[in-house]
């Protein structure tokens, strides 16, 4: 049986469809192809606005909301990744239309010495009001 088009060697053709849990580990979004099976099933992943599963095919064109704890990643598959690639690779696999992360997440928690003890009532007040927790 012959394949349509040319193929060259060390060329693969790109399936259509590939796992949901597989493209999300694949384009990077999670570390464990465990985890994104984990969030899909903890319904933190939706295709196109439904909840999935992980067993699920994705294909180019589809609109995945990934939730993690602080932050909603939107992106939409440009291309079907079966095996994990690298960064610069992964990034190509998806376009990426999250809303930009509140300010308070990419500001580093402020952190006391080491063996400075309970902090003091009015500096735990000074804590709070700069993580913007004033009552």
């Amino acid at each position: 049986m012959s394949t349509p088009g040319p193929t060259f060697p060390g060329q693969a053709e790109e399936p259509a469809t590939v796992r949901l849990d597989v493209w999300l580990w694949s384009a990077r979004l999670f570390p464990t192809r465990a985890a994104a099976t984990a969030a899909c099933r903890g319904g933190h992943v939706r295709r196109n606005g439904d909840p999935v599963k992980a067993a699920q095919k994705v294909s180019v064109g589809d609109e995945l909301r990934v939730r993690s704890p602080g932050r909603e990643r939107i992106v939409v598959v440009a291309r079907i990744l079966t095996k994990r690639v690298g960064a610069p690779i992964a990034r190509e696999a998806y376009e990426d239309h999250s809303p930009e992360p509140a300010p308070q997440l990419l500001a580093a928690p402020p952190r006391r010495d080491r063996g400075t003890g309970r902090p003091t009532k009015r500096e735990r007040r000074q804590l709070d009001r700069l993580r913007g927790r004033e009552s």
